[in-house]
């Protein structure tokens, strides 16, 4: 599953351009005014927004203000044709992350989306396996959904030490020595990656045969 996005644009012929592209990259909620933006933004969960400034009744920056007051930290990219530095200076400081002006490119677009999604997850500590978030705060894991999986604090650590290293094959003696206690076996390893297996999906650990486990889901 892509990631999920919520795009606000009130022009439907703009909106129906940029859609279109986004839907190959993201799992794409829509809405034309800032009331509606708002309140899908209020009660789904999304890993970006991208909203357009002037909406009727409702602008891009009263939604983000709405967004930020929630306590919800989700990126967001504002459209808009307004391009002042007062402008830019005015919808940063509502709560924006970053701002495209019109007309852009589509690869700029795409570009600034992945920037906005690494640089959020490198702020706030939280790391994604595949479509999966990863909260160690909170010892959580989202799936691509949205829906939280509560993890117990041994899960948490043994999850975030793979997402250190992706690349990483670690051995289960690794795994013992930076987790576990003296007194644990290998089998110890194996029970735990099962357990969160069995939450999750089988692929968020890989198992590389004769050598140990590393992050999976192509992260």
């Amino acid at each position: 599953m892509d990631s999920r996005l919520l795009f606000i644009e009130d022009d439907p012929s703009i909106a129906e351009m940029v859609v279109e592209v986004l839907q190959e990259h993201y799992d794409v909620d829509y809405a034309s005014t800032g009331e509606d933006g708002l309140e899908l933004a209020l009660n789904t969960h999304y890993d970006l927004m991208v909203m357009d400034r002037r909406l009727p009744g409702m602008d891009g920056v009263a939604v983000i203000q709405g967004v930020r007051r929630a306590g919800i930290t989700t990126p967001v990219l504002m459209l808009t044709a307004l391009g002042s530095i007062d402008d830019r200076v005015s919808g940063l400081d509502g709560g924006a992350n970053d701002y495209l002006t019109k007309p852009f490119e589509f690869d700029e677009l795409l570009a600034r989306l992945r920037a906005l999604r690494r640089g959020f997850a490198a702020e706030t500590g939280k790391t994604y396996i595949g479509e999966w978030l990863l909260v160690p705060e909170t010892q959580s894991l989202y799936n691509p959904y949205g829906d939280r999986v509560s993890l117990t604090g041994t899960e948490t650590a043994l999850l975030a030490l793979l997402a250190e290293s992706p690349e990483h094959i670690f051995s289960r003696t690794e795994i013992l020595s930076a987790i576990f206690s003296a007194d644990d076996t290998p089998g110890t390893v194996d029970t735990y990656v099962h357990y969160i297996r069995r939450k999750t999906e089988h692929g968020i650990i890989e198992t590389v045969r004769s050598q140990g486990y590393r992050l999976g889901l192509g992260s």
